[in-house]
């Protein structure tokens, strides 16, 4: 499956608990204003979640979605590529949305999400949360996380831990880092969700998804 067609597969969409999350870190951190570089934009569903929060939006993807808001500064990028050819971009926020775990080498992209952004400006990856009850009880009975069973193969290559992302951010020199969840994730063997107050107390079992945030060193 050729690069494109792995990025049409993926609808380029992400659920709207993890837009929240992430609009909820930003908030709580004073994060507004400024240039926010959307990583794996997709059709664009952050950019609308995010509303006003930014003066100026640019999206990265290997392909344009449909529906990408004619607002988004888009640069079409092979994000597994070594270089990427959007040296005049700089970030205040750089985020990656559910796109690490559809790449080959997640270090080198991790550094490459450093260097789009800005002495002091903050990084923001999200990826599926491999310790959530959910995904390990699948992995004890099928051998595999639940994000990466062989019907998400190759759009997900690769599973993360978020202690692996928070390694890969120290490396690229990016300091302050905190991991959060969603709270909002699929109970096992059913399709409904973890009722909020559960997943409020025991976040890591119970969310399908992990926010890991940095702050690029000066």
């Amino acid at each position: 499956m050729n690069l494109e067609a792995r990025a049409r597969a993926t609808l380029g969409a992400s659920s709207d608990a993890i837009h929240r999350a992430l609009a909820g870190a930003l908030d709580a951190r004073g994060i507004r204003g400024g240039t926010f570089v959307d990583v794996g934009c997709g059709r664009g569903d952050l950019r609308r979640a995010l509303g006003d929060r930014f003066d100026r939006y640019v999206g990265l993807d290997a392909v344009r979605y449909d529906g990408l808001p004619a607002d988004v500064e888009f640069h079409a990028v092979d994000l597994d590529a070594a270089a990427w050819a959007v040296d005049e971009i700089h970030g205040d926020v750089v985020a990656a949305v559910e796109t690490i775990e559809h790449l080959e080498n997640p270090w080198a992209f991790v550094r490459a999400l450093a260097r789009l952004a800005r002495a002091g400006g903050w990084i923001a990856v999200t990826t599926p949360n491999q310790l959530s009850a959910l995904s390990l009880m699948t992995l004890a009975v099928k051998g595999r996380f639940s994000a990466f069973q062989d019907s998400m193969y190759p759009m997900h290559r690769t599973a993360l831990l978020a202690s692996d992302v928070e390694r890969a951010m120290a490396a690229a020199g990016i300091g302050h880092v905190a991991t959060a969840f969603t709270g909002h994730g699929r109970l096992p063997l059913s399709g409904r969700h973890y009722p909020g107050a559960v997943a409020g107390v025991f976040p890591r079992w119970c969310s399908d998804n992990v926010l890991i945030v940095g702050r690029k060193t000066a």
